[in-house]
């Protein structure tokens, strides 16, 4: 099963048959600062995995698929390597590479052990310190494959900037396809590069707002089965669904709380005020967290669980507020001009980001907690629903261009520089960002 790899893949730390960064001077260690944004990408040479057949050339692909699109790596043109590189266990003739300014270089080898599991193995070397960075080996099925060069490009993303990688990771989305006025929404799950698309469910009822849970394979998502709005849960690798439970009036983007353990969302009540409720999914308790004549929505926890963001109109225009986890002392933060939709919770802490709306333009940007430093990344005809990477340093969100048939999804960092384009099969909607897989 995909979603339990890191619990059977066997890593390990390669034999150091040279010295490691460790013992190296701090001036010596290749290190990229993500927190200033760059605006060159550091060249890195990602050369092809030795083995038998093209599983390890594919492996290599990946990885340097995934750097490139992070920004921050300029991956090298194969034919400009001078050396060929025969022995993964030792070291690259440095020279080498220095001349065709290769900042790192990854080398690896793909093998089959006895009992047919796939054994991939690579090494991360700084070429002008002349030392290995890191080495490790996986050991996995063999149609595992492309998850290990996800973990491998984390590998190396998180040695050479210190934080977190986030490419070992899936989307869940709103598949959507057929003429615009009879359009068909399907839940629908990939890889975070746009690989293994899937279905989860069958159309036959319109879906929304797909949310994963921070802590298992599990999305909670709207259903208008029955003509209804109702909250499901499901769980991603064995198809069950659970209904979450039925409220009278419409239910809006509900997600979970960092634990996972509750989910907040907003029920419009039959005197036409939305208000946001908490649900215990152990107890099936709800808690009323708002009472305001206004519409308050799209909440979204703080990764400690003990705020609370969402979005309300009380001030007259919708705005962001924040409140603590148990519905008290809501605070606004947000005062541009325009209107405000989607805010979500950096799982960093440390940045709201939202959905913008104004001067005819939709905005995707991010803010401070206190509603302090904002900063607009990306501005379309239509756009919205911003999702963060498990790193807090990426967003994916839906554009519509104008005359466009249906939304596409798309990917930005927090210097609004690299924007990212993701292949899906059909339009595509409503992303979540799954945490780090298992």
């Amino acid at each position: 099963m995909m979603t339990q790899l890191r619990s059977f893949v066997t890593i390990a730390l390669l034999a150091a048959a040279f010295a490691l960064t460790a013992s190296l001077p701090a001036r010596a260690q290749l290190q990229i600062d993500v927190t200033q944004g760059v605006v060159e990408p550091v060249p890195v040479a990602i050369t092809d995995f030795l083995s038998s057949d093209d599983v390890g050339a594919n492996i290599s692909q990946v990885i340097s698929d995934n750097l490139r699109r992070s920004g921050l790596f300029a991956p090298i043109d194969r034919g400009a390597f001078i050396e060929r590189i025969s022995n993964p266990d030792v070291a690259p003739r440095f020279e080498d590479w220095r001349v065709i300014n290769a900042q790192a270089i990854v080398t690896g080898r793909v093998s089959q052990e006895a009992d047919g599991r796939l054994r991939a193995e690579f090494r991360l070397w700084d070429t002008f310190a002349g030392q290995q960075l890191i080495g490790e080996q996986f050991f996995t099925n063999r149609q595992n494959w492309r998850r290990i060069a996800h973990i491998i490009s984390d590998a190396i993303y998180e040695r050479l900037t210190g934080e977190q990688g986030y490419f070992d990771t899936r989307i869940v989305f709103v598949d959507e396809s057929g003429p615009k006025d009879q359009r068909v929404k399907r839940l629908a799950i990939m890889d975070q590069d746009g690989a293994n698309h899937r279905f989860l469910s069958d159309g036959r009822s319109i879906v929304l707002t797909p949310r994963f849970s921070p802590n298992r394979q599990e999305i909670t998502y709207m259903s208008y089965e029955g003509g209804q709005p109702q909250v499901y849960l499901l769980q991603i690798e064995t198809g069950q669904r659970e209904l979450v439970g039925n409220f009278p009036g419409m239910t809006f983007a509900p997600r979970f709380s960092p634990d996972g353990q509750r989910i907040i969302m907003s029920l419009l009540r039959q005197d036409g005020n939305s208000n946001i409720y908490a649900m215990d999914l152990r107890s099936r308790t709800t808690t009323r967290l708002t009472d305001s004549n206004a519409i308050d929505t799209s909440p979204s926890y703080s990764p400690d669980g003990q705020r609370v963001v969402f979005t309300s109109d009380r001030g007259g225009r919708t705005q962001i507020y924040v409140m603590n986890g148990d519905g008290s002392n809501p605070q606004r933060i947000s005062f541009g001009d325009g209107t405000y939709s989607t805010p979500v919770w950096s799982p960093r802490g440390d940045l709201i980001a939202f959905t913008k709306q104004t001067g005819g333009q939709f905005q995707i940007g991010v803010m401070r907690t206190d509603g302090s430093g904002e900063r607009i990344l990306s501005t379309g005809h239509l756009q919205e629903g911003p999702t963060w990477a498990p790193n807090g340093r990426v967003l994916m969100f839906f554009r519509e261009p104008s005359g466009a048939a249906g939304p596409r999804l798309h990917t930005i960092d927090l210097t609004g520089r690299n924007e990212q384009a993701i292949t899906t099969p059909n339009f595509a909607s409503d992303p979540a960002w799954s945490p780090l897989l298992d």
